[in-house]
């Protein structure tokens, strides 16, 4: 897990040109650019480095900021960046995943505007707390406040940052019922130690109270 920055797999994207000049001109321009990482800042959205085909690095830029290759500016539709990423990042240590399972596949996410995006799966942000010695001051580790950050190309040009309630994918071989479940929020802090009926045996046993059920 990284503290602040972290590698992500390269994007080779395109930038809108307006983000290089504080948002005050260039609107409607865009360049070549990579996308390699990523800033993560405790109640900022996730923001992320690319390089220009000048060699330039420009850091911590919004998700709003690029769009993809292959599409030109007047063809994507220009989306807040509220819509496309739902939640700030939930502390300075992120870590960055690709899942074999969802590489390559598609899914369509449920936008505030009601609407269903269809993208596909890049690669995923989630968080946590380093460690005790430092005071945990945000919430990525509470169970019914977590939530992680899956990173979509979106068909219509843009990128999204979505959490899991908010996307359901599509694996042809198995996901083929055609519902929205109705499941509840997360609320149990799972612990297989926080019971007093098992202890261990205090003898030098390597496999210690291990005894044979007659009943099985």
């Amino acid at each position: 897990m990284a503290y602040l920055n972290a590698n992500i797999p390269m994007i080779y994207s395109q930038i809108k040109r307006e983000y290089l000049y504080d948002l005050k001109e260039h609107y409607g321009e865009v360049e070549d650019c990579i996308i390699f990482g990523l800033a993560s800042i405790t109640g900022r959205p996730i923001l992320f480095h690319a390089i220009m085909e000048n060699g330039a690095v420009f850091y911590r830029l919004p998700i709003s900021a690029f769009i993809q290759r292959g599409f030109t500016a007047d063809q994507v539709p220009r989306m807040r960046l509220d819509e496309l990423e739902l939640w700030n990042c939930f502390s300075y240590y992120p870590s960055v995943t690709t899942f074999d399972l969802l590489e390559g596949s598609s899914g369509k996410f449920f936008g505030k505007d009601k609407k269903k995006h269809p993208g596909a799966y890049l690669f995923t942000v989630d968080w946590a707390h380093p460690e005790s010695n430092i005071v945990d001051t945000d919430h990525s580790e509470i169970p019914h406040e977590h939530k992680c950050a899956h990173i979509l190309a979106l068909e219509n040009g843009n990128y999204a940052a979505q959490p899991n309630n908010r996307i359901l994918w599509d694996i042809p071989s198995f996901t083929v019922k055609d519902e929205v479940p109705d499941w509840k929020v997360q609320t149990s802090e799972w612990n297989v130690e926080d019971t007093r009926k098992w202890k261990t045996e205090d003898t030098d046993k390597f496999f210690y109270d291990i005894e044979e059920n007659k009943n099985d």
